[in-house]
């Protein structure tokens, strides 16, 4: 019996996103993962993946950048973390560590002066 061509095609499915697949793609582009990368462990293609999680493409990252910066200034805010708190204040506070002028000496930052000293 010969086979019709009707009933050797492949029928396609139609792709149905799922809440963990959304999860999945988030999380994955806020790692950095390609979105190559994300195609081949979701088995989608990339228009596929452009066409059903456009939202979590664009928002992976900046929604981890901000979860994370939140932990950072919970941690310098509340859990006394000196070194959260410095970050925070080099890359949001603007501060910097203090440097000589370019017209002091270059050694004056390698010296150590004393001032005042034992009674006599």
């Amino acid at each position: 019996m010969a086979a019709t061509a009707k009933s050797t095609r492949k029928l396609k499915r139609r792709y149905e996103p799922t809440d963990e697949s959304r999860k999945m793609v988030s999380m994955l582009t806020a790692i950095g993962i390609t979105q190559s990368e994300i195609c081949g462990i979701l088995n989608i293609t990339l228009p596929t993946l452009h066409k059903y999680f456009r939202a979590e493409l664009d928002t992976g990252l900046p929604s981890a950048n901000a979860r994370v910066a939140q932990s950072l200034f919970n941690m310098a805010t509340k859990g006394g973390n000196v070194a959260a708190a410095i970050f925070w204040m080099k890359t949001r506070g603007r501060w910097s560590e203090a440097r000589p002028a370019a017209d002091e000496d270059k050694d004056a930052g390698n010296t150590i002066t004393i001032i005042g000293g034992l009674p006599e």
